[in-house]
């Protein structure tokens, strides 16, 4: 039994191995914002998922007791991540594109990002 116990928590292990990775790569080679925002929200959470499922293998299967840690982290990670994702992916619309450069937006006729006043650039003056 105990040998089972450690190879399920290895192959959480590895896997979270395998999807850290791949979300790392996939942000240093992919070439555009959009692109690189997507490797790390989907493939790095997964691997993050992983690393918390072995550990609460670990505390349940081999030390006896449920801890709650590993639930809360959990549950933090998966609410705050596609929320931060959110926010870039609208700072960069905002900040990068035209409203006549996006794909039409249907019945509400303007993009939600597009739809404040343009607000005029304030200088920078901490370069002085």
């Amino acid at each position: 039994m105990g040998f089972i116990v450690e190879l399920l928590i290895a192959f959480f292990l590895v896997i979270s191995g395998i999807f850290g990775f791949v979300g790392s790569y996939g942000m240093i080679k992919l070439k555009d914002p959009m692109s690189r925002l997507h490797a790390p929200t989907k493939a790095t959470t997964l691997g993050v998922g992983g690393v918390l499922l072995a550990s609460i293998c670990h505390s349940v299967l081999i030390e006896q007791y449920l801890s709650l840690h590993e639930l809360l982290i959990t549950l933090f990670l998966f609410l705050t991540a596609p929320i931060t994702a959110l926010f870039i992916a609208k700072w960069h619309i905002h900040r990068h594109e035209k409203p006549s450069d996006l794909p039409d937006a249907g019945e509400d006729e303007l993009w939600a990002t597009h739809a404040v006043e343009q607000v005029e650039d304030v200088p920078d003056h901490s370069k002085s």
